[in-house]
């Protein structure tokens, strides 16, 4: 039995890693790299580490692009078997890939127009809208803890991840026909945090033979608990004090969805005051109500809300916005609100527009809730930088910046640890996957202090036998 490190060795972004197994070939996500463009389509386009025609089958950790994101290209280009998610992983694919494939024929048309100057040849998009459709006509979906044999020898079962909405730990019960034993292989997927606001807590496995394990946030702690929604309160209080607006940069999917909820716990118990509330993305409203028909992802204190009492994630003046027109009204309001606008990272989309018509007022308060890469625009406001570029004239930055990095999703370095440890079984040899070099590392050498087994950083397409 092998497996071959295709993706996310090295990086957080491109998951993809390869497991041949009594004669077929069977990848673990099928993300898309992510950086810088021209580097990130050289990669994303060609498959480098195989040829898509030889996979027989891809099981799918969870829907997050760089897990999911290249599925529509693996399609178009020969994989013709099943794709294995739980079923709130399909419903999100069905909105995010389309989302995706918008984006590669906007970021194909950018690139195309340097490339014509410069005399190169032009660029396609790695997929487009129908590949995506056609893609998710592939998904084949699994329950949380049903066992499912995809093919002679191989056993799935899906576990609950607690990262986003239907995100899973991958088991793989093995009968290696090669040298006969039974094995227990778990793939982690991207681990959460445990006590998040509407997801159940990831579940420990067991009886684990072989581990593959994501390892983000290596050698960093997150600043405060998860679930701080005590600290949200006093962040809007005082900036709602001030009159202004409060923009909330945030992911589309999961992000969103966990601020509505904590928002519309704190209204319900008056802990704020009542303030129009306004969600400027499409792919966040499409996501906003896939979440509502997947109650079999949410802990038992959201499970009940959305039985017993109300939508979790809609109340009393919210407003989703989905059209270019509407968003454009919301930009000449003036009056006061709390704005949560994609991208998380202020790379691209809506937020820009509601960051350039509302930074240099000092009334106005930035709430990040999120991660953002090294010099992207959210960590410039992050870090403190008096003057930002966007949409390419510079702004003063006046309004006040706040930070609250509690919603990640990711569990930081002490959780790994304590994830690692509800682990049980025998865990001969743990490879660490989707972490920069460094983290990884930083994991490797903690995990080396307190388990006697095998454990190393995964190389970028090494092949490892087992």
């Amino acid at each position: 039995m092998k497996l071959k490190f295709c993706g996310a060795a090295g990086t957080t972004t491109g998951s993809q890693h390869l497991l041949e197994v009594n004669g077929q070939q069977i990848l673990l996500d099928c993300g898309l790299y992510q950086g810088r463009r021209d580097d990130a389509h050289e990669v994303n386009c060609c498959f480098p580490h195989f040829d898509p025609k030889s996979v027989d089958h891809v099981v799918l950790s969870h829907a997050h692009i760089d897990h999911s994101g290249n599925l529509p290209n693996l399609s178009s280009k020969g994989f013709e078997g099943n794709i294995y998610a739980t079923f709130a992983t399909r419903d999100l694919c069905q909105v995010m890939l389309a989302d995706s494939a918008r984006i590669q024929k906007s970021d194909a048309e950018w690139m195309n127009k340097h490339r014509e100057k410069e005399g190169k040849p032009l660029i396609e998009p790695l997929y487009t809208p129908i590949d995506a459709e056609l893609c998710l006509r592939q998904f084949v979906n699994v329950g949380y803890n049903r066992k499912m044999m995809i093919t002679k020898g191989v056993e799935l079962t899906f576990i609950d991840a607690g990262h986003i909405l239907g995100s899973a730990q991958v088991i793989l019960d093995i009968e290696d026909e090669e040298d006969g034993k039974k094995k227990r292989l778990l793939f982690s997927g991207d681990v959460g945090r445990g006590n998040n606001d509407l997801l159940r807590d990831p579940v420990a496995s067991e009886d684990v033979d072989f581990v593959l394990m994501e390892s983000t946030y290596g050698g960093r702690e997150h600043e405060l608990g998860a679930g701080a929604d005590e600290k949200v309160a006093e962040i809007l209080q005082q900036a709602l004090k001030k009159g202004g607006k409060v923009i909330i940069p945030s992911f589309a999917v999961e992000r969103t969805q966990q601020l509505l909820y904590v928002l519309h716990e704190l209204f319900r118990s008056g802990a704020i005051p009542d303030t129009p509330v306004y969600v400027d993305s499409p792919l966040a409203v499409n996501a906003t109500e896939i979440f509502r028909l997947h109650p079999e992802c949410f802990n038992e204190e959201v499970y009940q809300v959305l039985f017993e009492k109300s939508n979790p994630f809609g109340f009393e003046g919210l407003t989703l916005i989905r059209s270019v027109a509407k968003s454009k009204e919301l930009n000449d309001d003036k009056r006061q609100s709390i704005v949560i606008s994609a991208s998380g990272m202020c790379e691209a989309g809506r937020i820009l527009h509601h960051l350039k018509n509302n930074i240099e007022d000092s009334r106005n308060t930035v709430l990040f809730v999120g991660y953002c890469a090294q010099n992207t625009l959210g960590w410039k406001l992050r870090e403190g930088h008096k003057k930002v570029k966007i949409f390419g004239s510079e702004y003063k930055v006046r309004a006040n910046v706040e930070i609250m990095d509690s919603f990640s999703g990711h569990a930081d370095h002490s959780e790994l640890l304590e994830y690692f440890e509800k682990i049980k079984g025998s865990k001969k040899k743990v490879w660490l996957v989707h972490g920069e070099t460094g983290r990884s590392e930083a994991l490797c050498e903690a995990l080396k202090e307190i388990h006697d087994g095998e454990v190393s950083v995964a190389e970028l397409g090494k092949t490892v036998t087992f």
